[in-house]
């Protein structure tokens, strides 16, 4: 069916939505099928394709306010933003105290999780970057909720040295495959020896022997999530331009995985600004 949902529909799905979300960062096993199959009793004119894009439709919204969404949904941005936004909104207003409380541990949060002692086959970690998006993103003309709690996750310091170590092993273990044991030695953790500041994290090696300058973003959601970086960020990726490299590192709490992209950030995701300074 390709009639646009009513506000009584779109109202049922974020509800239900907002439970299963609750659940997965709470870390309370749940069920996507018990769910579905329930909003298909109440939404008779829906099918299970239709719901899973709805799904998607929602985790794109939460992304673009600076909200978590389900992992499992890839953000789809075509969506009825004016009717879908008004419905989580409406959502997190009733239950902001909840919401926050929910949004906030999530940011703060690492869970603990094995330490990987050596990486016997690193093509398991290894995954292929997202495609790029055509459609330009609006920002929303009201959030119920002032922090982008997708930034503070990221900004969560714990978090953030915990990807650069896993990030600053596999480089050397990327290099030992490669017969560069040498250069393996050469690997440097930029970002724990020298401060921040630098534009980049990790100072590693091509198998030719060149810098290879890596800056490290990781999160515990999904490889779709936005990441954030700083101006100084943005200008070493153009002036380093193609040895420069994004490590992206997703799903962090579970299995860490990561794809990477060479260059400048404006060459393979879409830029916008997020503060501005007024000078008097």
């Amino acid at each position: 069916m390709n009639a646009d949902w009513s506000p009584d529909e779109v109202k049922l799905i974020v509800d239900d939505y907002f439970r299963m979300l609750t659940s997965e960062l709470k870390n309370l096993s749940y069920s996507k099928t018990e769910h579905r199959n329930r909003l298909l009793t109440l939404l008779k004119n829906r099918n299970g394709s239709s719901l899973e894009y709805k799904h998607r439709n929602i985790t794109a919204a939460l992304n673009n306010m600076g909200l978590p969404g389900i992992k499992g949904y890839k953000p789809a941005i075509n969506y009825q933003k004016q009717l879908l936004e008004s419905e989580i909104i409406n959502y997190i207003t009733e239950h902001k105290a909840e919401v926050e409380a929910l949004f906030d541990n999530f940011s703060k949060s690492i869970e603990s999780r094995p330490q990987i002692e050596i990486f016997e086959n690193i093509d398991r970690h290894l995954v292929d970057p997202p495609e790029p998006t055509e459609i330009s993103e609006r920002e929303p003309s009201f959030l119920p909720i002032k922090t982008n709690y997708l930034k503070k996750e990221q900004n969560n310091r714990a978090i953030g040295e915990k990807g650069e170590e896993f990030v600053f092993r596999f480089e050397k273990a990327r290099l030992i495959r490669a017969g560069k044991e040498l250069l393996s030695e050469k690997v440097e953790w930029v970002s724990r020896d020298n401060g921040d500041g630098t534009g980049y994290d990790i100072l590693s090696k091509n198998e030719n022997g060149s810098d290879r300058f890596i800056e490290v973003k990781t999160t515990k959601l999904s490889k779709y999530t936005p990441i954030f970086f700083s101006k100084n960020e943005l200008a070493f990726s153009k002036k380093t331009d193609r040895s420069f490299f994004l490590y992206r590192v997703f799903n962090f709490s579970k299995f860490p995985q990561l794809f990477i992209r060479q260059g400048q950030y404006e060459s393979y995701c879409r830029v916008f600004p997020e503060t501005f300074k007024g000078v008097f």
